[in-house]
């Protein structure tokens, strides 16, 4: 009978083929996306592992800084560093914008570091060309993904940035490439208002009689709010020293700065179970419909060359041949169509996976884990073929 499925292939090897192509194309995209799932987790760890962090010092009461805005004092990091165990804490600050780099605007995640100290948490852990920065304000370090090269000059809020070095793979946990400048003009980037906001906060201001009176105390606070903005950083990274406990020290700072702390793994937990928690249900459901469809497909096919030899199923019947037979037949045609798909797809999502542009990760697992659903959807798929090859009459061989 392994003989008789393959010769039954041979004869109609033409739509055989053509449909396990098409097939393959369809279980291709099923693997892509789950490839883009796993890209969207290994974006997470990687920004976390560049970080070079052990803990993240947040705005109490919230997810930041990745998954939620947060902003603190910018001399926290004194105290912090006092606390027995601390390595080091710098600040450093997040802001996810439209970079203007010539004629293009580049979606970036504009990162913030103190200038100084090579090494420190928030820093580019390597460079692929050029230098590090190392003036306090107008230069920049931008990752290969943002198209930006050594030299050029970038525009972000009302400045401009001359890219003095570049890096690779320094992404946030959207896939967003990161430009690192100094931390001060990051500030003024997320946190100053522009002039015309000043203005009219001003007119404002002079507008309202509740404030509008010489020497109002309110006025005098006003003033200094509006020119104390810049005082804020999304969070604190620290470095603890090795033969210290993580949690120990995030208790102390929790109790003493009265601020959110998180370790690696709470900080992974957060990106994955709450910030891509939506996309990674929306790509499931996408798993589960391209299953059906792939089902479905398998089904129709193996029906319909099953439904266009009933005769000869007839003849077989005729002669004796047992039922279990050609339900094998049958069940060996689904699942070579199937094992074409497969190859097909697995070939087709290694092709494009690099053209996309968000980082799609193709783990083995995950193919044998595919392979393994297709073995199993081919065997369901062929039940209906085997059913209605089970209820030919014998007699139909002679009746023709």
């Amino acid at each position: 009978m392994i003989s008789l499925a393959g010769r039954d292939i041979l004869h109609g090897w033409g739509k055989f083929v053509f449909t396990g192509i098409g097939l393959g194309l369809l279980i291709g995209v099923t693997l892509t996306m789950a490839g883009v799932y796993r890209g969207m987790v290994d974006d997470a760890k990687a920004l976390l592992d560049n970080s070079t962090a052990d803990l993240w010092v947040v705005q109490k009461d919230t997810l930041g800084p990745y998954a939620e805005p947060s902003s603190i004092y910018d001399d926290h990091w004194r105290a912090i560093r006092g606390v027995q165990g601390v390595a080091d804490a710098t600040n450093v600050t997040y802001l996810t914008m439209q970079v203007r780099h010539g004629n293009r605007d580049v979606r970036a995640m504009v990162t913030g570091m103190v200038v100084g100290e090579p090494g420190s948490p928030g820093w580019p852990p390597y460079l692929v060309s050029g230098r590090q920065i190392t003036r306090g304000h107008y230069e920049a370090v931008a990752d290969l993904a943002t198209g930006i090269r050594i030299g050029e000059q970038i525009k972000i809020r009302r400045n401009i940035y001359t890219v003095v070095g570049l890096t690779r793979r320094m992404i946030s946990s959207s896939g967003d490439p990161m430009i690192f400048i100094p931390i001060k003009d990051a500030q003024q980037a997320q946190f100053l208002k522009d002039n015309d906001a000043i203005l009219e906060q001003r007119r404002r201001t002079e507008q309202n009689p509740t404030l509008n009176r010489p020497g109002s105390p309110e006025i005098l606070d006003a003033v200094i709010a509006s020119q104390s903005v810049n005082q804020f950083v999304n969070a604190v990274l620290v470095r603890i020293k090795p033969g210290f406990f993580a949690q120990d020290i995030a208790q102390s700072i929790r109790r003493w700065q009265r601020l959110q702390v998180y370790d690696r793994a709470q900080m992974e937990d957060i990106l994955v179970s709450k910030l891509i928690a939506t996309s990674a249900k929306q790509i499931g459901m996408f798993l589960i419909i391209l299953a059906i469809v792939s089902a479905a497909i398998v089904a129709f096919i193996i029906y319909t060359l099953t439904m266009g030899k009933i005769r000869e199923i007839a003849v077989l019947k005729l002669i004796g041949t047992r039922n279990r037979t050609i339900a094998s037949m049958i069940v060996q045609q689904s699942l070579g169509l199937g094992l074409i798909g497969f190859v097909v797809g697995k070939i087709s999502a290694t092709f494009w996976a690099p053209f996309f542009p968000k980082h799609v990760l193709l783990e083995t697992g995950d193919a044998i884990s595919g392979f393994i659903a297709i073995v199993v959807i081919c065997i369901l798929a062929s039940v209906v073929a085997i059913w209605a090859a089970l209820k030919v009459d014998p007699a139909d061989a002679i009746g023709g």
